[in-house]
């Protein structure tokens, strides 16, 4: 009497594999497209977290260089209580950080003058006294940056954009004091982690100069190409 050999035929195999793959091609696009999303609402919401701590810093005048009473806007490495607040308008800091902190102690993880979050890199401009947009020091903080204290207390902008154009994110982000979040599509310049980061005005209107108390892109094109709608 033979014993009958059980198992999966060859031709069943194939056919759990192919249903296999139907199945991954519907599902990964989606998998990836919901991360996409999500880690540029995460974005959106960090920069509006970012306004708050702003607003909130300037009008506790945690930062005051030049001693008016008038307070300033701050950097992430200040702003986190990572590094200590500026003192004077030639880069100078003192030994005091903002305490309690206003934001996230992530954001004290400065590098390079940027802070990685979700997927997006974020980056932080005060003004000189042109007054066009100054990076934070490398670490984080004023330290040996020059910025302007009385257009340091009407002026800052944010950057976010994809750490990996196209994997992490698409879309980039925007916004300044006046509390407008700005999103482009990112075709033209496709920023992307340190390969290509925008400059301090690339969010400002087309023909402009680019300073900080200009004018911005909102729903119109910017000075980088690319066209900057409002986020409602």
């Amino acid at each position: 009497m033979n014993k009958r050999q059980s198992g999966f035929t060859l031709i069943e195999l194939m056919i759990v594999v192919a249903i296999i793959a139907i199945i991954a091609s519907i599902a990964i696009p989606n998998l990836l497209s919901a991360r996409l999303n999500a880690n540029e609402s995460a974005a959106v919401s960090t920069l509006r977290n970012i306004t708050s701590s702003q607003a909130q810093c300037q009008a506790s005048a945690a930062i005051d260089a030049d001693g008016n009473g008038a307070g300033e806007f701050g950097f992430f490495g200040e702003l986190s209580g990572a590094r200590p607040v500026r003192i004077n308008q030639a880069g100078g800091v003192g030994t005091q950080a903002v305490s309690p902190p206003v934001l996230s102690t992530a954001f004290g993880n400065v590098q390079a003058s940027r802070v990685r979050r979700s997927g997006y890199v974020f980056q932080m401009y005060l003004p000189d006294s042109s007054p066009f947009g100054v990076a934070e020091a490398a670490s984080g903080g004023s330290a040996g940056v020059s910025i302007d204290a009385t257009q340091a207390s009407v002026l800052w902008c944010c950057y976010a954009w994809p750490s990996s154009f196209g994997n992490s994110g698409n879309r980039t982000f925007f916004v300044n004091q006046a509390g407008d979040v700005l999103s482009c599509r990112n075709t033209t310049m496709q920023y992307s982690g340190t390969t290509t980061a925008p400059v301090p005005s690339a969010a400002f209107l087309a023909g402009t100069s680019g300073a900080m108390n200009g004018p911005m892109a909102a729903n119109t094109l910017g000075r980088d190409g690319e066209r900057w709608l409002v986020i409602n």
